[in-house]
């Protein structure tokens, strides 16, 4: 069963992903793991990917999540975007 928030297109649930970035000495994929799991559970995670960038000085760690709702996934954003580890959350 799948439901539909009124201020966007997404229907949930649904496979979603948030790409986080910040600086490679800062353990960001810790962060956000804690993150997900905080707001979704050990499920709420599909699929990982860390990636460094071209100079080595910045990391992007991309979760896809199964959200069940806007809310869940503005709570994460906010969160994530709050610590100051992390310079982007998209």
């Amino acid at each position: 069963m799948s439901n539909t928030d009124a201020d966007t297109l997404l229907e949930f649930p649904c496979d979603f992903p948030i790409k986080v970035m910040g600086a490679a000495d800062a353990r960001l994929a810790e962060l956000v793991e804690d993150v997900v799991r905080r707001h979704l559970g050990e499920q709420g995670a599909l699929a990982w990917n860390t990636r460094p960038s071209s100079r080595g000085r910045y990391v992007s760690v991309t979760v896809t999540v199964r959200a069940r709702s806007k809310a869940e996934l503005d709570a994460i954003y906010r969160e994530l975007s709050a610590h100051e580890s992390v310079l982007m959350a998209l």
